[in-house]
């Protein structure tokens, strides 16, 4: 009876050390986690080669900011967070579409802000004075996210695009891979996404399906261990 027990107890003892291998393997090889610790700098660093043109910096704040193509939206991240008195990382709309869908602004919750007819929503991620090794540079202050704030960052495996969260159900994506992402074709415009949470601008009097520029669908997303299919208000862009 005893050498029994003693044998189960090996084998118990040999699956637990089995399965630690085995998650650190995974881990190596490039699960979720380490994915997106490892790899969305890089690849978000592929979206600003692509869009030099159209990163900025407010040099005061300090905010880098990342254009749409068309102008319409911006993805904004601060390089200081002690000097960002509303948000550190956040979107920019143009509000002129969901107005003329019906939009009341003065009916959106309080962390939308409408100012000269721009939507403004984000998160607060803390009040740390950033310190650099050298220049401050866009990929730099990306990078402070990911190692001090990383649970603001997430993968979609569906469509292999890292995301950043902005609070609310709001969201900016891009393809983990653009030359491969470009050669989908389902994916082939979605390069880079903004993504909005509709529920707050449909009770604030938008008519979803009336908002020009903005893609109003179903996105099939992780919730509670489960997947979900949930609306969205997207406007993906095709960066290649």
């Amino acid at each position: 009876m005893r050498k029994n027990s003693q044998l189960i107890l090996g084998i118990a003892i040999g699956a637990i050390i089995l399965a630690s291998i085995v998650f650190v393997f995974l881990r190596a090889a490039g699960g979720s986690i380490d994915i997106v610790e490892t790899g969305s700098a890089a690849s978000f660093e592929k979206v600003l080669t692509v869009s030099a043109d159209r990163v900025t910096v407010d040099e005061k704040n300090p905010v880098w900011s990342l254009e749409a193509p068309d102008g319409s939206a911006w993805f904004n991240w601060s390089g200081d967070y002690s000097k960002s008195s509303l948000y550190d990382i956040m979107l920019e709309i143009d509000e002129e579409p969901f107005i003329q869908a019906g939009l009341d602004v003065s009916k959106l919750p309080e962390y939308y802000k409408a100012s000269e007819g721009i939507l403004t929503v984000g998160v607060k991620l803390g009040n740390d004075k950033l310190a650099y090794e050298g220049e401050s540079t866009p990929l730099v202050a990306f990078e402070q996210i990911v190692d001090k704030y990383r649970g603001t960052l997430g993968y979609h495996t569906a469509l292999d695009h890292y995301n950043v969260s902005l609070g609310n159900g709001n969201m900016f994506e891009w393809a983990k891979d653009m030359q491969i992402n470009s050669v989908t074709k389902e994916k082939q415009d979605k390069d880079i996404v903004f993504v909005l949470n509709p529920e707050p601008l449909i009770a604030a009097g938008v008519d979803p399906e009336k908002v020009e520029g903005w893609i109003y669908t179903t996105v099939n997303v992780e919730m509670n261990g489960k997947a979900q299919d949930v609306y969205k208000f997207l406007k993906p862009f095709d960066l290649e």
